[in-house]
């Protein structure tokens, strides 16, 4: 039996008990797991193998898990752990046809797959289902018939909101439907969102359990997830539903919202809101992170407790080891994201074995998580698509730049001469994004932005003020120095007006920030109604933050954005922008009749995005699309401790002026990064035959060297390792060697940093063999986070292990766990063995 087998066969066994599935009889209960059939095992040989046991005279053991009346529940497919668990996919259903089991676990002991065969395809899991969760589990499978075949009309939440609605006098008068509508304040789904529910009913009769809805910002994912929700319930495919979210204020919104579409129906609550009384709703809202702490969720519920978890923001809010809490539920799965195809959509597909390499490459893990491994969402609806329908609305980019920020671009990078001292002549350094950060630009710059954005900023249609607005800087002590310059700007504008309430600094630091922004939205931000009492608007009128208002902040009627910060990432260029697409009229603030009449422009057509470092001339025309701007690695700490105070800001008393104000109405083709996420760094690098050549003769160094000479660093590129490792989607620095293999055709794929870690683990085990098989999973553990976590490695070497109560990855407990002669064995080999920057 090979190692691999022995590691895969321990974690397998760890895995059952764990899962309270047993091997023998004991005081809870008879033997629940059975070996092939005809192969008897006793305790005798379990204990002189060491759990290792791979074979046996009659071939190869399975598992049999049995029900409690001893009957064949579950066929578990074991495998090695160097092999997929799904090569033993039709293996495992043909033995589980023959013991009549419904279902089956497919397992190499580090990946799982579960899979009803009566209900779809094999899925991942985190956990091993126990005894009781998967009866459970068994004894709710639902007939999906219902759901494929239920209608689903454009007033499928609007009969759950008001049932007799069509009936009624104020409906079916067409001259008062309008009123009737608002007054009842009933929501009809768009065409693209009844078609969001086809697809899901069109996903499910293919067998299929898991869906992904890309919809851009703006385009209802609440409403449409209220009509999933139902869809589901109404039809019992689903008893209880879980809404994950990963920031506190969209918890409170999306429970407000279905609390609104579904109250007549369905009950939904916050789970920490009603802890005790949770199982009495069919709606639970939470926030991942609370789950996750000391994966509070496993002991919370179980498994099968949510028929159907819906992930929103899911490109954030299942990654990394928050997919732990997504994984470990049963049944069906729905994730929800605003990103849009286009982003990923560039190369030239002709020239590839894989036509959709690079769009897999950065959202695949979500693709593959929601059952769409060719890369295409479930259901799509674009940005480009809402403007064309006329659902939103695209940006005037004013374009402000001003004689620093300008001197800011260059073909390094971001850069800008400062004098070293006052002895030494002028010096050029260059500043790159966390750098950036740290020194920033002069006091007078700051301020012209300032002067610029309330000179040209879009006015409330109804008061004449400065239009609502969010502004971007670069840090909270940015934001705080802003808000300052913006409120003494105000005063000067409109003398006793606002009095230091024209802006609000909304960040992290700032205590109670979290319901500023739910104020802010609901127009009562420091006050509403101040100037025109019959106008609800927010007497504050711009918050500024750093990135709190970015993702899923719902405020329609603000006007105005304003970039004073490069950005660096798309995905957050897009995120801001999308603040600001969403349509509104204003007439709905206003409760006087007769002023309505005075309004000119009611219907918010148009938002101002405010550029003072050019980032939308970069993201159009220079932005290469395989990548995001350079971003060096943090410097190390000095070893734990608290963290150093906030960098100032530099400071100058140098003037500086706005080169141009120039306003650019982005059309309904959209802008570039509406349009295409990057184009691909292949297609230069594979057309070099000099390069080619140094590959095919194993010149590594020499190849390596090329790479960097001839195509990184470049004014439009700025390839890199760290910046191409971000467009595949891998979460380390992929090396030269890998891209060039990868480029070249010689890997299909890059390995992520745990499959890297998980090869390591494994040298090293087969290096030092341990004895005590039975601490492997706390070894493993110790060895991942000391390889990733430098803070972890200074605690360790200094011997501050009281610092592990507080440390958030790996607490005294895991420390202990782990059996004290691999305390110093595995620093020790990390040190020696280990290039840790293949981790960064």
């Amino acid at each position: 039996m090979s190692a691999k087998e022995a590691q895969a066969r321990i974690r397998i066994n760890r895995l059952l008990e764990d899962a309270g599935w047993r091997f023998f009889d004991d005081e809870i209960g008879s033997a629940n797991i059975a070996l092939e059939p005809h192969v008897k095992i006793t305790r005798t040989e379990l204990d002189e193998f060491g759990d290792n046991f791979e074979r046996s005279s009659g071939g190869y053991v399975d598992f049999l898990l049995l029900d409690e009346r001893g009957f064949p529940l579950i066929v578990l497919e074991a495998k090695a752990e160097d092999k997929h668990p799904l090569v033993g996919k039709e293996q495992a259903r043909e033995y589980a046809e023959s013991q009549n089991c419904q279902f089956i676990i497919l397992s190499n002991g580090n990946m799982h797959y579960f899979w009803d065969l009566n209900s779809g395809n094999p899925y991942v899991i985190t956990h091993f289902p126990s005894p009781d969760s998967i009866d459970g589990y068994r004894s709710n499978s639902t007939d999906t018939s219902a759901l494929i075949n239920e209608p689903v009309d454009d007033d499928y939440i609007a009969l759950t909101q008001l049932p007799d609605y069509a009936s009624q006098a104020g409906w079916v008068n067409e001259s008062e439907r309008s009123a009737f509508i608002e007054k009842n304040r009933l929501r009809f789904l768009r065409a693209y969102q009844k078609q969001a529910l086809q697809s899901i009913q069109s996903a499910v009769a293919e067998g299929k359990t898991r869906f992904l809805f890309e919809m851009a910002t703006g385009t209802g994912k609440t409403l449409t997830s209220a009509a999933v929700i139902k869809l589901f319930l109404r039809t019992g495919n689903a008893r209880r539903v879980l809404f994950l979210v990963d920031r506190l204020e969209l918890e409170d919104q999306a429970n407000k919202a279905f609390n609104f579409l579904l109250k007549n129906d369905f009950t939904s609550l916050i789970y920490k809101e009603q802890r005790g009384d949770w199982r009495k709703a069919e709606i639970v809202v939470t926030t991942v992170q609370s789950l996750m702490v000391n994966n509070k969720f496993e002991r919370l519920f179980n498994p099968n407790d949510f028929d159907l978890v819906i992930s929103d923001e899911s490109h954030r809010s299942i990654g990394g080891n928050a997919r732990a809490v997504f994984e470990y539920f049963t049944g069906f799965k729905l994730g929800l994201t605003a990103t849009p195809k286009d982003y990923l959509k560039k190369f030239d597909a002709g020239k590839s074995d894989d036509p959709r390499e690079f769009e897999r490459r950065m959202l695949m893990d979500t693709y593959r998580t929601f059952g769409c491994e060719s890369g295409e969402p479930t259901f799509r609806y674009s940005l480009l698509d809402g403007v064309k329908d006329g659902f939103l609305i695209n940006p005037i980019v004013v374009d402000a730049r001003t004689d620093i920020t300008t001197q800011l671009l260059s073909d390094e990078g971001y850069s800008v001469t400062l004098p070293i001292s006052e002895d030494e002549e002028e010096s050029k350094e260059t500043f790159y994004q966390r750098d950036f950060e740290k020194k920033f630009f002069s006091e007078p710059t700051n301020r012209v932005f300032c002067e610029t954005f309330l000179a040209n900023a879009m006015r409330d249609p109804v008061s004449g003020d400065i239009g609502k607005g969010l502004v971007f800087a670069v840090s909270q002590h940015h934001a705080a120095r802003l808000t300052q310059m913006l409120n003494e700007i105000a005063d000067q504008m409109f003398p006793g007006r606002y009095k230091s309430d024209f802006a609000v600094q909304v960040t992290s630091q700032i205590k109670g920030a979290q319901q500023y922004t739910i104020n802010f939205a609901n127009n009562n931000l420091l006050g509403s109604a101040n100037f025109i009492d019959s106008y609800k608007t927010s007497k504050a009128r711009i918050c500024v933050t750093v990135g709190m208002m970015t993702t899923g902040y719902d405020c329609p009627d603000i006007l105005n954005l304003a970039l004073m910060r490069p950005v660096f990432s798309p995905q957050d260029f897009v995120q801001i922008k999308g603040r600001g697409t969403r349509k509104h009229n204003f007439l709905e603030q206003l409760f006087d009749d007769q002023l309505k009449d005075a309004v000119v422009e009611p219907q918010k057509l148009h938002f101002k995005l405010f550029d003072f470092f050019a980032n939308c001339e970069y993201f159009e025309e220079k932005f290469d699309y395989d990548e995001i701007l350079e971003l060096p690695k943090p410097r190390s700490g000095g070893g734990g401790g608290e963290p150093p105070p906030p960098p100032e800001l530099y400071d100058s008393l140098d003037p500086d002026a706005i080169q141009e104000v120039r306003e650019t109405q982005i059309g309904v083709e959209g802008m570039r990064i509406d349009r295409m996420f990057f184009k691909r760094f292949e297609d230069q690098v594979q057309a070099d035959s000099e390069l080619r050549q140094h590959v095919d003769d194993e010149n590594w160094e020499q190849a390596a060297a090329e790479l960097v000479r001839k195509y990184f660093h470049k004014p439009k590129e700025f390839f890199d390792e760290e910046k191409l490792s971000k467009a595949a989607g891998v979460d380390r620095r992929v090396s030269l060697r890998e891209i060039l293999e990868k480029v070249f055709g010689l890997i299909d794929e890059f390995k992520s940093k745990d499959e890297l870690l998980e090869e390591e683990f494994h040298k090293f085990m087969l290096d030092l063999q341990p004895e005590d098989a039975q601490h492997i999973s706390a070894i493993k553990y110790f060895f991942k986070a000391y390889a990733t976590d430098g803070e972890l490695r200074e605690i360790i070497k200094e011997g501050r292990f009281a610092e592990l109560h507080v440390h958030p990855g790996f607490t005294v407990t895991d420390y202990r766990a782990v059996p004290e002669q691999w305390r110093n064995r595995v620093p020790q080999y990390v040190r020696d063995y280990l290039p840790l920057d293949r981790f960064m």
